[in-house]
């Protein structure tokens, strides 16, 4: 970090907020039910996908980085159509239409999604046939065409082609004892044009191939048959090279590449007796929910377009037609197929922070200071380290845990084990229900219960996303509760790539709290009183609403510093215009949906919004309050949404001692300079990604914080 960059994040923090200007005393002019003071929800989530989109233009990112952002795009607009345009196709379809704060109905959202959805996969496309892959053959890493094959390439592929699709390929001819097959949610297929008859006299003109899930997408030509770089052949040109081998004895006139993409959300009831085997049966379904969107080749016939569209009871504004493959997700593979380490991001190694390098076990380090840790920045083997001496320490009693992803096989999971194997009573709180890690948590479960550890699944109707840890102590006489909690998933993986706080403590009444928190969520009674935590569904959102008002009566002296993955819940937006009428200065770090309008006279003057998108994936959820001068600050694994606040269990906790406030509002001042990886919105609801001013150094948050808590830049 240089001198200057160093100066602009010591300066005053406030210096760049607008000043307040003289506003309308409260709700005399301004009506904050009004549709027009906010956003459409599912169409912010589409703008949040396009910001990632364009991270694949942005030459500071590596080439191959690059190309994974296309593919990230892809992967989110699936989720998206299976999980939200599902939802509102299912509104209309069972007749319960519900119009969101910004007044829009189900039909026109849908409308809009068509709408956008289009030009930002045209977009997509674009980018990736004449920006991405010129610029890898630039790099002599080539996507080698059909056309472009040469005699031993095109041999090899032939020989490919017989010992490993062939044997595993079926192909379905189409006629009355051949119904169309049940295809697979997101799975790759291929319609046929076939003309003549078969050995039993059939001529059905049609066939569908669906491509085996086993098979990869990509396949490295071997160097023999090529004269140099890295060169790439898709699945899908070798299937449809030899397509005729798959229907012997006739002609095949077309093969056509096409993907749909089913409902994908699991509907699960509130009075079930046995959630696990429940949600079993629902994981199957998942495979064949309805469909919602069709992406078929650009040349694929119109008669076969409509074909599949009748089929699928689509009509053409679910239809998607594209220039290259239809399941670019895949394209995630070149990362692991070429070695270019050059084009991809350098490694680092997290650090590790004084308090906690020395010899001492995890619990003297904790007892001597509380430990506050940004992940990827700083390593996530502490928390691996805790458990992990929990498990071995003869002193520890009992371990409980919260788990939402983590995967069966992580550290973390054998630490469990490892503690309930040794005659330790551990409990494990397993959410089920964690979108599209519903199986890998059933299989985490089992594997646990083999190891003796209690396993509960929480409160049905209420996810459990809060991340916490308990772990009591015998020491000198007495127990000893030491406690972690986070903002993210207790995922090794997912602690390299996204940015999360982990706070460890020994603090009597925050682990008080999360030892009642633990018999919420594993016993039965009323809600127990709690001292420092904030918990949904219960005491989060009220705490919340009462903090943003707090500050609202300090005035202009106020100061609310938000960071939130989403924001939607419209009472906490509500309260966020009192807030800035009243002339408190309001920045909100929002890397998806927002629905609250910002920069509105008389409404959000005060208030300003920015997403930071970049090689890590914003996850930390902190509120700073500046409460004239005697900062607040909690870190959550709740965002700004109803589902979070309303209907999950989830928790705030504060940060209290004050070197790690100071560095919490140092770590948000950072976000809050950026001027390359923050795009602001504006009051219309289009984003605009931030430059340097002329003369002004670069200043990449992320960048700044890897150098800082690293010392890589």
């Amino acid at each position: 970090m240089t001198t200057e960059t160093a100066k602009k994040l010591k300066a005053d923090p406030d210096q760049n907020v607008p000043a307040p200007v003289d506003m309308p005393a409260l709700g005399e002019s301004v009506n904050l039910d009004a549709s027009e003071n906010y956003f459409n929800r599912e169409i912010s989530q589409l703008q949040f996908n396009y910001r990632v989109l364009k991270q694949a233009l942005d030459t500071t990112h590596p080439l191959i980085n690059r190309l994974i952002f296309c593919c990230i795009f892809s992967s989110n607009m699936d989720e998206f159509f299976e999980i939200r345009v599902a939802g509102l196709r299912q509104q209309m379809k069972y007749g319960r239409e519900t119009v969101g704060m910004d007044g829009m109905m189900p039909e026109q959202a849908l409308a809009e999604i068509s709408r956008v959805a289009h030009e930002y996969i045209h977009e997509q496309y674009d980018i990736l046939n004449n920006v991405l892959i010129p610029e890898m053959e630039q790099q002599n890493i080539h996507f080698v065409r059909r056309r472009e094959w040469t005699p031993a390439q095109a041999e090899w592929v032939r020989t490919y082609f017989e010992e490993e699709i062939l044997p595993v390929v079926s192909p379905i001819g189409l006629d009355p004892s051949h119904p169309f097959p049940r295809l697979v949610n997101k799975s790759l297929n291929f319609i046929v044009e076939l003309d003549g008859k078969d050995a039993f006299g059939r001529e059905t003109g049609m066939a569908i191939v669906p491509a085996p899930r086993s098979l990869p997408r990509l396949v490295r030509l071997p160097d023999e048959v090529c004269d140099g770089g890295e060169n790439l052949v898709f699945l899908s040109s070798m299937i449809h090279a030899h397509a005729d081998e798959l229907f012997p004895g006739m002609e095949v006139k077309g093969c056509y590449q096409f993907r749909l993409t089913r409902n994908a959300d699991l509907e699960l009831e509130d009075d079930l007796e046995d959630l696990a085997s429940a949600l079993r049966g629902e994981l199957l379904s998942r495979r064949f929910g309805d469909g919602v969107r069709l992406e078929v080749a650009d040349n694929c016939p119109d008669e076969l377009t409509q074909f599949l569209l009748t089929e699928f009871g689509l009509t053409a504004r679910d239809l998607y037609q594209v220039h290259g493959p239809v399941n670019l997700t895949r394209l995630m593979a070149v990362g692991g197929l070429v070695d270019r380490p050059d084009l991809t991001y350098s490694g680092f190694s997290p650090s590790i922070p004084k308090p906690i390098r020395s010899k001492d076990s995890m619990f003297d380090s904790i007892r001597k200071q509380p430990i506050l840790l940004l992940h990827p920045y700083e390593n996530f083997s502490p928390v691996v380290d805790l458990l992990r001496q929990a498990a071995k320490d003869p002193q520890v009693l009992a371990i409980r845990q919260t788990l939402y992803r983590s995967g069966a096989d992580s550290e973390i999971v054998e630490a469990l084990a490892d503690a309930a194997r040794r005659g330790k009573e551990v409990t494990a709180v397993i959410e089920l229900r964690a979108r599209f890690s519903e199986a890998e948590n059933l299989e985490l479960a089992s594997r646990l219960q083999e190891a003796g550890v209690i396993v509960v699944y929480g409160v049905v109707g209420y996810k459990t996303h809060a991340k916490m840890i308990l772990i009591v102590r015998r020491e000198e006489g007495k127990l000893r509760r030491y406690v972690h909690l986070g903002t993210g998933n207790y995922h090794a993986g997912n602690a390299r790539l996204y940015t999360d706080y982990s706070f460890m403590t020994c603090d009597d009444s925050i682990s008080d709290d999360v030892n009642k928190l633990f018999q919420q969520l594993t016993g039965m009674g009323k809600a127990l009183k709690i001292k420092k935590l904030f918990h949904a569904p219960f005491t989060l959102h009220s705490r919340l609403m009462s903090l943003i008002e707090r500050e609202a009566g300090f005035g202009a002296k106020g100061r609310i510093i938000m960071k939130f993955n989403a924001l939607t819940e419209p009472q906490i937006i509500k309260a966020l215009y009192r807030a800035s009428q009243s002339g408190v200065k309001i920045d909100l770090i929002i890397r998806g949906i927002c629905c609250l309008r910002p920069d509105v006279p008389g409404l959000s003057d005060n208030i300003r919004v920015r997403s930071i998108i970049g090689r890590f994936l914003e996850h930390t959820r902190v509120y700073y309050f500046g409460n004239n001068r005697r900062p607040e600050v909690y870190c959550s694994s709740a965002d700004g949404m109803e589902r979070n606040l309303l209907s999950r269990v989830e928790v705030a906790f504060p940060i209290e001692d004050p070197a790690l406030v100071a560095r919490v509002r140092e770590d948000l001042d950072t976000y809050l300079a950026d001027n390359c990886q923050s795009w602001s919105l504006l009051s219309d609801g289009s984003y605009v990604q931030k430059q340097p001013a002329e003369g002004e150094e670069r200043l990449a948050s992320q960048l700044v914080l890897l150098e800082r808590l690293t010392g890589k830049s």
